[in-house]
């Protein structure tokens, strides 16, 4: 096991050599087929795809976990092949992926569910699936996302179709913030992944529930103010740099991270459209 600090260097012949004060661990191009993997919840999940474990941090940069930034022990990472192609930018300066650069605003709303008219897609992501006791959150603040202006590659006016477009949840700092169940599965049925990794910081993590390196189709799930776990981050930083055609994917109700205080940000995208987060028919359904 690490024990916190990781740091890499690049030999000679051009191979990553990952230097750990505990112990080096690396396992590539690994074929999990039938093998239960640890999720983190109560559901053993395995999966026949192609995978990767690979321990292996930014190169050059030295991670050191904070008081409640710590691993999550139980947990290892795995990648899976996308499909092409690849994000036409780099991902930390795409305001689809790095939600950072659009920005957010604290707005006045109902700290509560809502009740929107319509349909609604009975396999969406259901987000009690964030915590380990799917519990309904209290709601601290509502927030609205910034549009983003792609002639200019500019920030744009606050996004007005919907009243929230992020909400900040509470929650206990450190707790273990899990990857959301919804009835899509990205990887090998009948028990793949949930998810695959987009973007990931020390502080925020995009989530997509298909395997494309966009927000085009499909449900796209951002995640602000959550420390990511260092090994899952260690691993998309690896995979970033290595062209983006395999990214981290994750089972329903593994941990990405902890939170990093007493709120986290989450916001929702259906093919790329911000969505209100508090509508219980979508994402809270019987709450």
């Amino acid at each position: 096991m690490l024990s916190g600090r990781l740091l890499v260097f690049f030999c000679a012949c051009g191979a990553l050599i990952a230097l750990a004060t505990g112990a080096l661990s690396a396992n590539a191009d690994a074929r999990i087929a039938g093998e239960a993997r640890f999720t983190g919840a109560t559901e053993l999940r395995p999966s026949d795809a192609i995978s990767s474990t690979i321990f292996l941090p930014l190169a050059g940069k030295l991670f050191t976990t904070t008081a409640n930034c710590g691993a999550i022990v139980s947990e290892t990472y795995h990648t899976l092949a996308m499909l092409p192609p690849p994000t036409d930018r780099p991902a930390e300066a795409h305001a689809d992926l790095n939600l950072a650069l659009r920005g957010y605003v604290t707005t006045t709303a109902t700290l509560a569910f809502v009740d929107i008219g319509g349909g609604a897609d009975p396999n969406a992501p259901q987000l009690p699936g964030l915590f380990q006791n799917n519990r309904t959150p209290t709601f601290s603040s509502a927030q609205r996302v910034y549009d983003w202006n792609w002639m200019c590659n500019c920030r744009g006016n606050v996004l007005t179709t919907w009243d929230v477009t992020l909400i900040k949840m509470a929650t206990t700092p450190g707790e273990i913030i899990r990857v959301p169940a919804s009835g899509y599965d990205i990887g090998t049925l009948p028990s793949g992944y949930e998810v695959t990794v987009l973007y990931a910081s020390a502080t925020r993590i995009t989530l997509k529930y298909t395997r494309n390196d966009n927000v085009i189709l499909g449900y796209t799930l951002h995640l602000e103010d959550v420390c990511v776990e260092p090994g899952l981050l260690n691993l998309y930083n690896a995979m970033n740099i290595a062209g983006r055609a395999s990214l981290p994917a994750l089972f329903a109700g593994q941990g990405v991270g902890r939170a990093m205080s007493n709120s986290m940000g989450v916001a929702l995208r259906d093919s790329g459209t911000f969505l209100d987060p508090r509508s219980r028919k979508d994402w809270w359904v019987g709450r």
